[in-house]
């Protein structure tokens, strides 16, 4: 499965002295920073935020997309916003239910619901090389 990045646009507002950050795909998801190295690490964190808040309100996630351009950066979120949602975009690419993910691993639906929800999403690395497994894929972890 890719990564999860959506495009930012991160631009200098020389009025404001600072750089303003604007998600395209995530209409109000909006932030800035002093530094352009600020407004990253700034965009990650609402990124982050503002996924976990679409699926405490019931809003389908969208799909980053391809926006290019000179001040276009990829911002990926934080690992407790992405994994549920790389988890369920999995799910949902093989016709899968949850219930039927929670009876190929063998824990308890409510078990597995928690690991698609970004505010209660926890899981071992021995789950995720199981769920992994189930979808004939590896698991590659990064610490960069």
């Amino acid at each position: 499965m890719n990564r999860l990045s959506y495009p930012a646009i991160i631009e200098y507002v020389v009025e404001d002295e600072n750089f303003t950050v604007e998600f395209p795909d995530l209409q109000g998801c909006i932030t800035y920073g002093d530094t352009l190295e600020d407004a990253k690490n700034y965009a990650k964190e609402a990124l982050s935020a503002f996924l976990a808040s679409m699926f405490d309100n019931g809003f389908k996630i969208p799909e980053p997309s391809g926006v290019k351009g000179e001040n276009v950066y990829l911002i990926e979120p934080e690992p407790y916003a992405a994994v549920p949602i790389l988890l369920r975009k999995l799910r949902n690419e093989f016709g899968y239910s949850q219930t039927d993910v929670s009876k190929k691993l063998g824990i308890a639906y409510q078990v597995y619901q928690k690991l698609e929800n970004p505010n209660k999403c926890n899981p071992t690395v021995k789950t995720l090389e199981k769920i992994a497994c189930i979808y004939n894929k590896h698991l590659h972890l990064e610490i960069a």
